[in-house]
């Protein structure tokens, strides 16, 4: 009986002790997770799986692991695996979601995000869900740029391609030709450091003799980076080293900073720390506007809106920095804003996570308003943006060629550098008027067709008769113009043979007035002070300009002349004064050589017919007033 106890408690022991290790380790895989080194902690979970220690927990990790990595081929299947789970908590059906979307699963993935919402899941970015054909309008658009590889690349990750005269500076962690590499537990390359190359220089590979010469380089994160438009001053983003000395939040998590560098005899130096820095959060991905004035930056300190967040700040003449300004909620979400970009003409590029997108980050563009007031964010759409992670987006100066990265399929490594061509849309514009006074035509329809008489397209003039069309280059069209008060026209449009940095061409239309109607076309109307019928010198010179018009341009044409009085003074005083104002244009009119019989009427209609809302019963400036005394030329007859 001793025996068999002995060998109970032997069994209980080891069984104890098995336990108490698979703890261990699951303590050790937890502690790499916290650290970031989601290589060693996958490593870790895996094990656990395999003894089936706290397999569904392991599992979630794992999946969380292989997403930090932004490996959604192997996240998926794990992600699969943990939403199959009994109270899987509810945070994985949108992780799974967003995995699926990582390879090219959409519908799925919708399936799932609705399914997270069902499960009472907030969904802050519930534009995904808006648009179920998103993803399909995304891949249907016609592409603007064309993509290649450049010859740079390394097996390790190569990003943040900037331009600067002859240069292209990169951030890689390639350190190849070194033999002791400083290794980021987060996805086991070496740590990131600023390399520069010449860009007409196709010399491979690019080793650590190409990275920049200065103290911007450390044993930790380095990059990416922007440069000033003298090419003197860089920003930086750098791990939370300065001066030798690491530093870590409470929770001993080293975070993002941005630094400051000067050129000083081709060596970058002068490291200085931005001032609004945090040890408690990140601040990196460095932008510069092209005037050098504002600093865009993604940060997660507190008061936004998620993740991380798009800010700026004022650099002021003195050296200083405003206090950093969020970008708000049209561009930023719940989620991930990164790597900001600012082209010549102000147009903010950023990578998300939170927008609608057809992958895992995807590369945005704002649009604003007239006065620079952000409207709306746009997916740049395939081929730039994949199923994967895309971002770190730069445009030149030319707005039609630049890079970005991705980890895309078919790349040399985990993140590859893309050059990439634009083709700039382009813009068939042109203003219609009236062929009589000149005058632009509000509301005329402006249809396009296609070479097969297929309409593709149809807007209207604005105020000022003006419209735009966006069309494709090396293509035939039809434009008909069509008004209700005025004879139609038709042109044809070639965009063949237009030189690739031509943004718009001009399409004007001149339509004749409709013939045999009572009021065919307004020429040019005249105004009269308070209380007076004489001539002014402005409406001499437009009563000149109908002269000229009826003696060469028309010489058949036929008009009647209506004038008009404001709302003051009486009833009867003001008939006679807007009687008084059309004889005196009348008069004018024959003194001048028009012959009487080409003007069938000269009326006055008191201060009936109002433009405005000026009729006494409320306040109204003289210079609405005005708009009342005047007198109006109406066609009767053009042949």
């Amino acid at each position: 009986m001793k025996s068999k106890n002995y060998i109970l408690i032997i069994i209980i022991s080891l069984l104890n002790i098995s336990v108490f290790a698979q703890y261990g380790k699951q303590k050790r895989a937890d502690n790499l997770f916290n650290k970031f080194s989601f290589v060693a902690a996958s490593v870790k979970y895996k094990e656990l799986i395999d003894v089936n220690f706290n397999k569904d927990y392991a599992i979630r990790q794992l999946a969380d692991c292989y997403a930090f990595m932004r490996n959604p081929d192997s996240s998926v299947v794990y992600y699969k695996k943990a939403v199959e789970q009994n109270n899987v908590p509810t945070e994985y059906l949108y992780k799974y979601s967003q995995a699926l979307r990582g390879v090219k699963e959409y519908k799925e993935s919708r399936l799932w995000m609705r399914k997270f919402e069902d499960a009472g899941g907030d969904i802050a970015d519930a534009k995904l869900m808006k648009d179920a054909n998103f993803v399909t309008t995304i891949f249907n658009a016609k592409p603007q740029y064309s993509l290649k590889k450049v010859n740079f690349n390394s097996k390790f990750s190569d990003f943040g391609a900037f331009e600067q005269g002859d240069k292209i500076y990169f951030t890689s962690s390639r350190d190849e030709g070194v033999s002791t590499k400083h290794i980021y537990g987060w996805d086991g390359q070496p740590f990131l450091d600023v390399y520069v190359k010449d860009k007409n220089d196709s010399v491979t590979p690019v080793n650590h003799k190409f990275k920049i010469k200065g103290d911007v380089n450390t044993i930790y994160h380095d990059g990416p980076v922007t440069i000033s438009s003298d090419g003197k001053t860089m920003y930086f983003s750098r791990n939370n080293f300065n001066k030798n000395v690491l530093k870590k939040d409470k929770k001993g998590i080293t975070n993002l900073k941005i630094y400051k560098a000067t050129l000083v005899d081709s060596v970058w130096t002068n490291i200085e720390e931005l001032p609004f820095n945090s040890d408690n959060y990140s601040t990196g991905h460095p932008a510069l506007s092209s005037d050098g004035t504002k600093l865009y930056f993604a940060s997660d300190m507190p008061g936004g809106f998620g993740g991380s967040d798009i800010y700026f700040s004022y650099i002021n003449s003195d050296g200083t920095y405003g206090k950093p300004q969020n970008l708000g909620d049209i561009v930023n979400t719940k989620k991930n804003e990164l790597f900001p970009f600012i082209n010549n003409e102000g147009t903010l590029f950023f990578s998300s996570d939170g927008h609608p997108g057809i992958g895992l980050l995807d590369i945005f563009a704002t649009t604003s308003d007239k006065n620079d007031n952000i409207t709306n964010v746009i997916n740049l759409g395939v081929p730039v943006n994949s199923s994967k992670d895309d971002f770190s987006f730069f445009m030149n100066s030319d707005g039609t060629s630049g890079y970005f990265a991705s980890n895309r399929d078919g790349g040399v490594g985990s993140d590859d550098i893309y050059a990439y061509n634009r083709v700039l849309p382009l813009k068939l514009e042109g203003t219609v008027t009236d062929a009589i006074n000149n005058k632009p035509i509000a509301n005329a329809t402006i249809t396009l067709f296609d070479a097969a008489g297929m309409q593709i397209a149809e807007v209207q003039t604005d105020f000022n008769g003006h419209y735009e069309i966006n069309i494709d280059r090396n293509a035939d069209y039809k434009l008909l113009i069509s008004d209700p008060k005025h004879a139609s026209d038709a042109k044809l449009i070639s965009s063949k043979n237009i030189d690739k940095a031509t943004r718009s061409i001009t399409a004007d239309f001149s339509l004749n007035p409709v013939k045999d109607v009572v009021k065919l076309a307004e020429l040019n109307t005249i105004y009269f002070d308070f209380d007076k019928y004489n001539i002014r010198k402005d409406a001499a010179l437009e009563l000149d300009k109908i002269v000229y018009m009826m003696t060469n341009t028309y010489p058949n044409m036929v008009i009647k002349i209506d004038s008009y009085a404001d709302s003051r003074g009486t009833r009867v005083f003001n008939d006679w004064l807007s009687k008084k104002r059309a004889k005196a244009t009348f008069d004018y009119l024959v003194s001048k050589g028009i012959n009487p019989d080409r003007i069938t009427k000269y009326q006055g209609f008191g201060e009936d017919d109002l433009v405005n809302g000026c009729d006494g019963s409320v306040p109204c400036t003289e210079q609405e007033h005005q708009l009342n005394r005047r007198t109006e030329f109406i066609v009767i007859k053009m042949n």
